[in-house]
C-alpha cells in the first residue's frame, strides 16, 4: 500500500542568466543615448544620464528629488545623497551633458524643488517606482538590438559608469 508520489520541482532560475551580468559595450551606451535623444524622450535621457553619473541603486535614483539635484533652476555639479539601504551618504558628480538633460526634464515637466525628480504617472505613487524602472531599462535595451536577460538595473549603471566618466574625460 506504499504510493510513491514524485514531484517535480523546476526553479524559477532554470534557463535564465544568474550572477553578476557583463557590462554592455561603449557603443551601446551612445547608441541608447542617441535613441533617446532623437526620440526626444527627456524623461528617459535625464534618467539614464543620471543613472550613469550617481552610481545610485535603483531605489535611492527613483527616490530623488529635484532639490537634490538642484538649486533654484541650475542643476548642481556635485550632489550628495542618503542611501536608503546603508544609511550612508553618497556623493556623486553630475557632468554637463548630465546637468542640461536633467535642466531640460525639469523645466518641461514644471517641477518644483519639493517634487520627485522621475514622478509617477500614476496617482498611488508619488515617484517611479523599481519596477518601472526597471521595465524603462528593459526598453532601453530592447531597442538596441541586445538581450534585456543580459541586462539589469543593479548593473546597468554601475558598471558603465567608469566607460562613460573615461569617454567624457577625453
Amino acid at each position: 500500500m506504499n504510493t510513491i508520489t514524485t514531484y517535480s520541482h523546476q526553479p524559477w532560475n532554470k534557463g535564465k542568466l544568474v550572477g553578476q551580468k557583463a557590462p554592455p559595450r561603449l557603443r551601446d551606451i551612445w547608441a541608447i543615448r542617441v535613441r533617446l535623444q532623437i526620440a526626444d524622450k527627456t524623461r528617459d535621457l535625464a534618467l539614464f544620464d543620471l543613472a550613469i553619473d550617481s552610481k545610485l541603486r535603483a531605489c535611492d535614483l527613483t527616490r530623488l528629488r529635484v532639490r537634490d539635484v538642484a538649486h533654484g533652476k541650475h542643476v548642481a555639479s556635485r550632489a550628495i545623497v542618503m542611501q536608503k539601504k546603508t544609511q550612508r551618504p553618497v556623493q556623486f558628480e553630475i557632468t554637463e551633458q548630465t546637468r542640461t538633460a536633467l535642466e531640460t526634464w525639469i523645466h518641461r515637466a514644471l517641477l518644483r524643488s519639493e517634487d520627485y525628480l522621475f514622478p509617477s504617472r500614476l496617482h498611488a505613487s508619488e515617484h517611479l517606482s523599481t519596477r518601472q524602472y526597471a521595465r524603462i531599462v528593459e526598453a532601453w535595451v530592447k531597442v538596441i538590438g541586445l538581450d534585456p536577460a543580459m541586462y539589469g538595473t543593479h548593473t546597468f549603471p554601475i558598471s558603465w559608469t567608469f566607460r562613460m566618466k573615461s569617454l567624457t574625460a577625453g
